[in-house]
């Protein structure tokens, strides 16, 4: 599938205003710096930290104490202000600093003096000044520190309270304007747009999705020709929303029926409408809106919708929190559609069980379109499209590969194919062929070899434990084909036995799930018959089981013991906050049912598995032989060790 593009610019000889006047928006506000009040603040400033140090600065000398003791004694100090160990006053007549004084200024006059007074006393200090008539005034150490605090604080406080001013003013011209987005643009929509000219994808880029496509053409024609469904008094469904698993291929979909419809196509992810300010999300999808109805015809595409879809009050976030305010926001606005106004929205989201019921209701998001993960032929249809660039050898069978990637997106059959380009690259080849797809999909799959140095007892152990797999799948009937059994260890795993299903299957029997089981409990049962011992190398196959089991007796009614009722227990998911405030629907005694249950069907099909395998001891001890010595075996070696 394509990444999605960015978003291109537009350049036009019209200026600015120009363009907000025939759009009807009024003309931008002048820059802030033009505004004669900033002007006046900013010299307030200045006056207020830079005056009162500088210019005082000019007529006033540090001096030391000594030198003021001496300047004392021949009679030319006029007047002190004492204030703790600072000591400032006036000459009586100007004093200058001689060319090898320490107290600078050499060759200045100054008027005034600052000097500070050492800590230890000085008894003969007031008793001079007096005899000098020297003009004292005493201040406290604490002093008033209201004026200097005025003088620091006013400007700033001018300051907030013109931003203030503004910030409101423009808030208020944001409601009824939405495209102003706010003081410094923080509630201005994030939505990326793109040109119905440079929206290049359609549906020949999507492959594998028919259906979905069938129902989104309705939605194209209508975008292209309203009057054909207005004048019969139709309405256009106002939401389309796109549910499936992750790389499924929604926003190519949406994309895709942006670029067949030729409109303005704007995409935005849900977690952007959410700051930390309190309404800018609703702001957001006011101005999104806004902009969309202006352009009508046109698409919005709001991608993972369940991060601000959720439904309301539920979990542990309450009741008023900006998630919920843009949620409304978002409900009022597609209330808000006039029915010529040709706008749809579509969403995308895995999460469809998570949405508040307001959003899904008809009316808002009443078209609900499933994209389920690709079927054989479908997958051959997205391996064609990917690989129409790629320089693929003859010996390379997509059909084939199609059939292999059981349970793969789209996403991952295009990495598929990105994958198997890299390795043939690695390899210096002029083509992709038929063993890098068969790399790169063990790749996916089970992952990247590993460079560990397994001893030959381990090496054994796990031998015999995929000789177990293999062997139960090849004895037990109805299971998957094998196509491949290996004990190159790869990823986290050290070995693996890999099954390709002959067809899709969209439904599966209770026999079909208990030789699974079987088939999974083969490593475990395989390690206990021939070593007597068990290894941790059964982890994952006993959580598969498990959780497979669960299943089976929790969700399908597949226990005789507990007959065909379901219970609320073996989920995927749990919403957080829904299912914590909802009683259990089962007593403790139901409970302690269920586990019994689960246990005593992986029991009695591990004492299965175990008794196929030792009825089968020669063919085990032959297939883990073969297994050591080739580390991997395919279907054809199989069946020739086997029979």
């Amino acid at each position: 599938m394509n990444p999605p593009q960015n978003p291109e610019k537009t350049h036009s000889s019209e200026s600015p205003q120009d363009k907000k006047s025939q759009k009807g928006m009024p003309p931008s506000q002048p820059p802030i710096w033009r505004n004669p009040l900033v002007w006046l603040l900013a010299i307030w400033l200045i006056i207020a930290f830079a005056g009162n140090n500088f210019f005082t600065g000019l007529a006033r000398s540090d001096i030391s104490y000594s030198t003021f003791k001496e300047q004392l004694r021949q009679d030319n100090i006029k007047s002190v202000e004492i204030k703790g160990n600072t000591i400032r006053g006036e000459f009586k007549n100007s004093y200058s600093p001689g060319r090898d004084g320490q107290d600078g200024g050499a060759g200045r006059k100054f008027k005034s003096f600052t000097t500070t007074k050492p800590p230890m006393d000085d008894p003969d200090l007031m008793s001079k000044l007096e005899e000098n008539d020297v003009t004292i005034q005493a201040e406290s150490q604490g002093g008033s520190w209201l004026p200097s605090m005025l003088i620091i604080l006013l400007p700033w406080l001018l300051l907030i309270g013109y931003f203030m001013f503004m910030s409101r003013k423009m808030q208020n011209k944001g409601q009824n304007m939405p495209g102003l987005g706010g003081m410094f643009g923080v509630g201005k929509s994030r939505a990326r747009r793109h040109r119905e000219s440079k929206t290049k994808t359609s549906y020949d880029d999507v492959a594998g999705l028919e259906n979905p496509r069938k129902d989104l053409r309705e939605i194209v024609e209508y975008l292209k020709n309203p009057d054909k469904f207005t004048s019969l008094g139709a309405q256009i469904p106002r939401g389309v929303l796109l549910m499936g698993a992750p790389g499924t291929g929604k926003t190519l979909l949406a994309r895709a029926t942006a670029g067949e419809a030729g409109v303005p196509f704007y995409s935005i992810s849900g977690s952007e409408f959410i700051e930390m300010f309190v309404g800018v999300g609703a702001s957001r999808v006011r101005d999104m809106f806004a902009n969309a109805k202006k352009e009508a015809p046109s698409i919005i595409f709001i991608d993972e919708i369940d991060s601000v879809g959720r439904a309301r009050g539920a979990g542990l976030g309450g009741g008023h929190d900006e998630r919920e305010q843009t949620l409304n926001q978002i409900l009022n606005e597609m209330d808000g559609f006039e029915p010529h106004q040709s706008v749809v929205v579509i969403a995308a989201t895995n999460r469809p069980d998570v949405l508040d019921n307001a959003l899904t209701r008809p009316g808002r998001f009443d078209r609900q379109i499933t994209l389920e993960l690709p079927q054989k032929n479908a997958r051959k249809e997205i391996l064609l499209l990917h690989a129409r660039n790629v320089p693929v050898a003859d010996d390379v069978d997509l059909d084939s590969v199609a059939g292999r990637t059981v349970g793969f997106s789209g996403a991952d059959l295009k990495n598929l194919v990105n994958e198997a380009a890299l390795l043939a690259g690695r390899r210096d080849r002029k083509t992709v062929t038929a063993q890098d797809f068969e790399q790169a999909s063990d790749k996916i799959i089970l992952g990247a070899e590993r460079e560990d140095a397994i001893n030959e007892d381990e090496k054994k152990i796990i031998a015999y434990h995929e000789a177990g797999h293999a062997l139960t799948a090849r004895l037990l009937p109805g299971t998957d084909p094998l196509q491949k059994v290996t004990i190159i260890p790869r990823g986290r795993a050290l070995g693996a036995t890999q099954q390709i299903p002959e067809t899709d299957r969209h439904n599966h029997s209770r026999t079909y799930l208990l030789n699974r089981l079987c088939v999974s409990l083969g490593g475990r049962a395989s390690e206990k018959l021939v070593f007597d011992e068990l290894t941790t190398g059964s982890a994952q196959d006993l959580k598969a089981v498990t959780q497979l089991t669960r299943r089976m007796v929790c969700q399908w009614g597949m226990s005789d013991k507990l007959g065909p009722v379901t219970f609320n227990q073996g989920e995927e998911h749990v919403f957080l906050g829904r299912e914590l405030s909802q009683n259990k629907d089962f007593s403790e005694d139901t409970a302690r049912a269920i586990d019994e249950e689960i246990r005593r069907i992986v029991q009695e099909m591990e004492d299965k598995t175990s008794g196929l395998l030792r009825d089968n001891r020669d063919k085990l001890d032959k297939l883990a032989g073969e297994l050591r010595e080739n580390e991997t075996l395919f279907k054809e070696d199989i069946e020739r060790i086997l029979g």
